[in-house]
């Protein structure tokens, strides 16, 4: 069992839009059961046991974050995202760096609600146990089909699903090697879509840590009703 007195920070990249919602305001602050599914993730988050603190990079612009109820709680930071996640989650690890730097470091997307404590706490167990960091992901189950490049509509081929894992969050990784890497990825202009991918770039080895298929990404309007029946089944 993770020892409660290690205690871990998250930063929470929240500056998107969610254009796929289509939506009247980003996808974080649309409510399930009357809060916001920003509020839901954060309550998910600070409520484990070994999490002591979060950072949530908004829009320089947002206009609903301040106005949450857990605005003006202790745990909580803002500090202000970028242009691409990548952006958003090196400005909080900045701001880390220019207080207590933390030894390891979670991140975890602000539209997924529905990641479990036992999850979380598997994760963190990386960092007594294995020493280096890794992320919580599903075995791919379906046939996998690449699209044609000049007709998008069209197969151009099945690719073998064996060895292949979606990648969720949070992801883990030690602070120091994480903002390094991430740093460095954008001043080479590498595409970097996770925190994983930044430390695969910069050779660091990440370990695969199975996730439940309930902790989805709410990014179509289907998946909030689906993140609002999984959340209820918690308080059953």
């Amino acid at each position: 069992m993770l020892s409660t007195e290690l205690q871990f920070t998250v930063v929470v990249p929240a500056a998107g839009v969610g254009k796929r919602m289509a939506a009247d305001r980003p996808k974080q602050y649309l409510t399930i059961d009357g809060k916001t599914v920003l509020e839901h993730t954060l309550d998910k988050l600070i409520s484990h046991p070994n999490i002591q603190h979060i950072v949530v990079a908004v829009h320089p612009q947002d206009p609903y974050f301040d106005g949450l109820p857990c605005r003006q709680q202790p745990w909580l930071t803002r500090v202000d995202g970028g242009d691409e996640r990548a952006d958003s989650v090196l400005a909080g690890l900045n701001m880390l760096a220019q207080q207590q730097q933390p030894d390891w470091v979670l991140v975890h997307d602000a539209a997924r609600p529905c990641v479990s404590h036992s999850e979380i706490s598997q994760l963190l167990a990386l960092a007594e146990h294995q020493g280096q960091g890794g992320l919580l992901a599903c075995p791919v189950r379906d046939t996998m089909k690449r699209a044609n490049k000049d007709q998008p509509s069209l197969i151009d081929k099945t690719v073998d699903r064996d060895g292949l894992w979606h990648a969720l969050t949070p992801q883990f990784f030690p602070f120091s090697a994480l903002r390094t890497a991430l740093s460095n990825a954008l001043q080479a202009k590498i595409a970097i879509t996770d925190e994983a991918s930044a430390m695969e770039w910069a050779g660091h080895p990440v370990q695969l840590v199975e996730s439940s298929d309930k902790n989805i990404k709410i990014t179509r309007p289907d998946d909030l009703a689906l993140a609002a029946f999984y959340l209820s089944l918690e308080n059953l």
